[in-house]
């Protein structure tokens, strides 16, 4: 029984590594469909989401069969419990994906505001705490997980200066109104992705330590 029991969490572990694979790949898909002005990288993004939905289920479905039929010690409770809250914030990174790629599809009916700057480097930010999330779910690693709550900041700073550049050009020019609206909504989905990794690092720690940092700022510095 026990070694089905392992059997079962591991299989779950693999199934969550690749939506986060499927996730981390759509953000940088939708970005890239902005950046390099690739209007075919937004539709493949737009037809991939089902499958990220469809192991969203499939987890949660999993993870219902394993807390119905086994009674789980402490450390194996936390780590399924973690799982069932990462493959939402995962799932919910699919769909920032989508936005961005929503956005992309419109943005790119118009001509360029401006050359981008910090938007390649706080994709590359978002980008990087997702892929060390989930490095950190399979290593186990505190160090790891920590750093990610430290950038979570940095990618707020690139919203904040991406936001003040684009409200100053909208200012002064209106035919630029619409552009550099949804950049901003760019902007605002790549921040979320950000949160959402930092979700999934917080969860590490909670499946590692037993100790619940969603609140703490002191921990977060």
């Amino acid at each position: 029984m026990e070694r089905h029991f392992e059997i079962e969490l591991n299989g779950l572990k693999e199934r969550l590594l690749w939506m986060g694979s499927l996730a981390e790949r759509a953000v940088h898909q939708a970005i890239h469909s902005v950046l390099d002005g690739d209007a075919s990288l937004a539709e493949v993004i737009l037809e991939e989401e089902p499958a990220i939905n469809e192991l969203q289920m499939e987890i949660d479905d999993r993870v219902m069969q394993l807390l119905a039929l086994h009674q789980l010690m402490a450390a194996d409770l936390r780590f399924v419990l973690a799982i069932s809250r990462i493959n939402n914030d995962l799932e919910r990174i699919g769909d920032q994906a989508v936005n961005i790629a929503q956005s992309s599809q419109r943005i790119l009916r118009h001509p360029r505001v401006k050359p981008y700057v910090d938007l390649p480097r706080m994709s590359e930010l978002a980008e990087g705490m997702v892929r060390d999330s989930l490095n950190a779910v399979v290593r186990r690693d505190l160090t790891l997980a920590r750093s990610i709550l430290v950038r979570d900041d940095q990618v707020d700073n690139l919203r904040d200066q991406i936001f003040r550049e684009l409200l100053s050009y909208m200012m002064g020019d209106s035919a630029v109104v619409f552009q550099a609206f949804e950049l901003i909504l760019v902007a605002k989905n790549l921040e979320r992705v950000a949160d959402h990794a930092t979700n999934i690092a917080e969860d590490v720690i909670y499946m590692v330590e037993g100790h619940d940092v969603r609140h703490a700022a002191a921990d977060r510095r």
